[in-house]
């Protein structure tokens, strides 16, 4: 997927999966070595007050999708962005030019959420995302197969190895497309 000529920058998606898997972490490192501008979705969403409604469930704000992708539309057409979040279906595939999966270890990812405060079915079902790769298919049915890549994110190692490749990439893509 080639963003149009005017764009002299890659957009990444690079930190879809569950809560605790290391999203945060890569992706504002990633910015620091690539120059690419951080976007959490969350953050966004505070900041601009973009929610529909409370989950009273999973004790937390419900994201208000359109007004997201509304918020984002513009910066997105500039391209240089990587857009951290644990969802892929709100966003439109032509945003992207490669989009990474992180994976955690089961156990880890539990004791991880664990000591964020999840319990209950919020702590099950972020869990069970992780064991059913939930997430991982979610990205493979909303954007090419070909863009799409799953990266391990158990320990530091992990990190730096991550960070390696998706800033080899990065370079890659903007020699061959500038």
């Amino acid at each position: 997927l080639l963003l149009p000529s005017v764009i002299i920058r890659a957009c990444i998606l690079v930190m879809l999966r569950t809560p605790g898997v290391g999203k945060t972490t890569l992706g504002k490192e990633l910015a620091q070595r690539t120059g690419l501008t951080y976007i959490n979705i969350g953050d966004l969403a505070q900041e601009g007050q973009l929610y529909d409604g409370y989950d009273e469930v999973y004790q937390c704000p419900i994201l208000d999708e359109d007004r997201v992708v509304d918020e984002l539309d513009e910066k997105m057409a500039e391209g240089g962005a990587i857009v951290d979040y644990h969802g892929c279906d709100l966003f439109p595939e032509r945003w992207f030019n490669i989009v990474f999966v992180l994976r955690t270890d089961n156990t880890q990812l539990y004791t991880r959420l664990e000591s964020r405060g999840y319990t209950g079915k919020k702590l099950q079902d972020n869990v069970q995302c992780e064991i059913f790769q939930t997430i991982y298919e979610e990205a493979m049915e909303a954007y090419s197969g070909e863009i799409v890549h799953q990266l391990t994110s158990n320990t530091p190692e992990d990190l730096e190895c991550n960070l390696e490749q998706i800033v080899q990439w990065s370079e890659q893509w903007m020699k061959e497309h500038n």
